[in-house]
């Protein structure tokens, strides 16, 4: 029970920052481009990278992983909105710039998941 309650305070953390993200976005860049995801998506790889390196490192328990990686890393992140984005995009005849913003975001993700590992890897 307390692993499940530790998700849970992660994730009551997580999405109310993913939130912030996707408002500040939309008031303060106004594009086509979903901002708020990406940014959300982009910050929970680097983050979940770091957390799953630290992880193998010994660096972060149980309990860690579950309040960070699992709880705060899966409410801020968004495959749901990802997804959903671009759907609409794509049912509007946008689709160079659907298949543009499911290549950035994979490639981008992957990239600073793999920056997070590297930067917890050289501090263990």
């Amino acid at each position: 029970m307390g692993e499940w309650l530790l998700v849970l305070a992660g994730g009551a953390v997580g999405a109310p920052v993913r939130h912030l993200i996707g408002t500040a976005t939309r008031e303060h860049l106004r594009s086509a481009f979903h901002w708020g995801t990406f940014l959300a998506n982009m910050a929970a790889a680097l983050l979940l990278g770091f957390l799953v390196q630290a992880g193998t490192e010994g660096a972060l328990g149980e309990s860690g992983q579950a309040l960070l990686s699992t709880g705060f890393c899966g409410a801020l992140s968004t495959w749901s909105t990802f997804s959903n984005e671009v759907h609409s995009m794509a049912s509007a005849r946008r689709l160079i710039g659907a298949a543009g913003y499911v290549c950035v975001t994979v490639a981008v993700g992957l990239g600073l998941s793999f920056a997070g590992m590297a930067v917890a890897q050289a501090l263990w």
